[in-house]
């Protein structure tokens, strides 16, 4: 394929999908709101994520486009930070669809981030793109407002896909390097009840995924997590399993929120059940290559 455009992509989820599509795309341009300029081959280009300039000529003639954009939800929900959380979404999404429409060989794929966060608690079922049910409160109404931005302009020369994605693994950031460090000092066992469900994928499965869906041309709502949610008290169980770690003291909930407070986050980030399953990509054949704990731990944790 010739050009990938990642808007937002110097986090960690912009480099995984930068490190794997480079010897994929002929040319890769990440949009960022830094300075301008050729990095290890790939091309920066400076823009705000809510005004149009000069960077949406980039998205002429492009194969690909990938939106992360938004504001970081491990801060906590204060007024101003719930603002900047939405617009920080909505603004970038918006701009986007200005700039694809005034194209003249627009994207020919588009696949905007959401959130697996959008689907309500859930101990007793499994939710999937078709039966899945749609939460209501601050980070769920978020998601919502967010995918429905996204689709509400049309854009026929533009396949368009919602990415609902879960914990993404890996090595050099996302979740799992602190939660390795929490394990490390002893502090590794069960979260609150622990029986929350936690909704995972390997940072490879993920940009496999997000390939699998460009190759196939598959658009609408998918679920980028792995087959099989696992419970907060389990997934602990295995990680200290796979780092040699005998002893996980538990944390109560009362001492995860004082510790949220403390540390300027939420506890929702823990202590959701997120019980999702990728139906759409199974049913198109998807093949995981770290469909189990124990596999994905064992690649994160060798050198």
């Amino acid at each position: 394929m010739n050009k990938l455009i990642i808007a937002a992509g110097t986090g960690f989820l912009g480099q995984v999908l930068a490190n794997y599509f480079k010897d994929k795309f002929q040319e890769i341009v990440i949009l960022t709101r830094g300075k301008s300029e050729i990095k290890d081959g790939i091309r920066y280009v400076k823009w705000d994520g809510k005004t149009l300039s000069d960077w949406k000529n980039e998205l002429e003639n492009s194969n690909v486009l990938i939106n992360l954009a938004g504001k970081s939800v491990d801060c906590r929900y204060n007024e101003t930070n719930k603002r900047e959380i939405l617009a920080s979404r909505i603004d970038s999404t918006k701009i986007l669809n200005q700039a694809v429409s005034q194209c003249k060989n627009p994207p020919i794929h588009w696949l905007n981030s959401s959130t697996s966060t959008i689907y309500r608690f859930s101990l007793d079922k499994q939710m999937d793109e078709v039966s899945g049910e749609i939460g209501d409160d601050f980070s769920m109404n978020v998601a919502t407002q967010w995918e429905k931005v996204f689709l509400e302009t049309e854009t026929s020369k533009t396949i368009k896909t919602t990415l609902r994605t879960s914990i993404v693994l890996g090595k050099k950031g996302g979740a799992f390097i602190p939660l390795k460090r929490l394990t490390k000092f002893g502090l590794g066992g069960k979260q609150g009840k622990g029986n929350q469900f936690i909704s995972w994928i390997h940072e490879t499965d993920y940009a496999r995924a997000i390939e699998f869906i460009i190759e196939k041309e598959i658009s609408g709502v998918v679920n980028i997590v792995s087959p099989k949610p696992i419970s907060n008290n389990e997934f602990m169980f295995k990680l200290r399993n796979a780092l040699k770690i005998p002893i996980g003291i538990p944390t109560p909930t009362f001492l995860l929120t004082i510790g949220a407070k403390l540390i300027g986050t939420e506890t929702e980030l823990i202590l959701k059940s997120r019980n999702v399953i990728p139906k759409t990509l199974l049913e198109n054949g998807f093949q995981f290559e770290y469909e189990t704990l124990e596999k994905t731990f064992r690649n994160l944790i060798a050198k």
